[in-house]
């Protein structure tokens, strides 16, 4: 009998959080490579984008943990994040949850941080690549 050739790419989602109408996942993982689409920090049991940058950042971080665990992976497989901002004052917010996601400084991935306008009440949105061990 012959054996199904196994998916190359998968797609990846969290529950309770999508990109709305458009048709996009998560994240999608190609061997032990994972890549995420923006990655916000809406809240899924409100179906709302929380006012405040402190909320979103801890809801944005958690939805990572998640996706990375739906694609098999951990924090520890993360190598690059790059962050939007609407605004440099959410810094703090963004800053406060990196830190206690990757709490040694010899051990954090790599960050590009920029100011960017987004849509739809989102202060901050993050991007992640992972190589999974």
């Amino acid at each position: 009998m012959t054996q199904p050739t196994p998916r190359r790419k998968r797609s990846i989602e969290v529950e309770g959080v999508s990109h709305g109408s458009a048709p996009i996942p998560m994240g999608a993982r190609v061997g032990n490579t994972l890549y995420s689409s923006g990655i916000m920090g809406k809240d899924p049991a409100q179906d709302a984008m929380p006012a405040d940058a402190a909320t979103q950042a801890r809801f944005m971080f958690a939805h990572l943990r998640t996706l990375l665990a739906n694609g098999g992976a951990t924090l520890d497989d993360v190598v690059h994040v790059k962050a939007y901002v609407s605004d440099n004052a959410h810094r703090g917010a963004l800053n406060a949850e990196w830190v206690a996601a990757f709490p040694d400084p010899h051990d954090r991935p790599a960050r590009h941080t920029l100011l960017q306008p987004l849509p739809n009440g989102m202060l901050m949105q993050i991007e992640i690549v992972a190589i999974v061990q």
